[in-house]
């Protein structure tokens, strides 16, 4: 299964594009989709929009996960932010690709076993579970590699637990 995820925003849109087989994970590629503060949010909104349709049809994945938005008090930061996760999705809705939506607490937990672990732990575990020799950079490309585990994490258990009759 190849399985693109996205840790969305506005200025940095993180992706992370893994292949998983056999409980293994190969890392096929990862980085980031960036937009210039100043231009006009509909133009950073169609260059989301451009980026992710051509990494989708580079890399075409079998899902395509992203995380779920989490604010504290910025509203206008989080509408802008949920306006790029939204183009991220139309974008793979248009092509037919199904969407898995997962919170930052179910992205934590799948990958380090805790929900309430720092972003640095979680860092260190992608970095860990898919041999790589750095931590990937931006954080928000790390981020979307770590929504990526959480999926084919949870889609194995799904499919157990489907297998089972349950």
């Amino acid at each position: 299964m190849i399985i693109m995820g996205i840790d969305p925003g506005i200025a940095i849109v993180g992706y992370g594009v893994l292949e998983y087989k056999s409980n293994r994970f190969s890392v096929i590629d990862y980085g980031a989709v960036t937009t210039k503060a100043g231009e006009k949010l509909s133009d950073r909104l169609r260059d989301i929009y451009e980026s992710i349709n051509i990494l989708i049809e580079r890399f075409s994945p079998d899902a395509f996960a992203i995380e779920e938005l989490f604010f504290n008090t910025n509203v206008k930061t989080a509408i802008t932010v949920a306006h790029g996760r939204g183009v991220a999705m139309l974008a793979a809705s248009s092509q037919n690709l199904p969407i898995f939506e997962y919170t930052p607490l179910q992205v934590k937990q799948a990958v380090s076993g805790y929900g309430r672990a720092d972003k640095q732990q979680i860092q260190r575990m992608v970095k860990s579970l898919l041999c790589l020799d750095s931590v990937p950079k931006p954080d928000d490309v790390a981020d979307a590699l770590a929504v990526a585990i959480c999926h084919a994490h949870t889609a194995k258990y799904s499919r157990m637990i489907k297998d089972k009759g349950v």
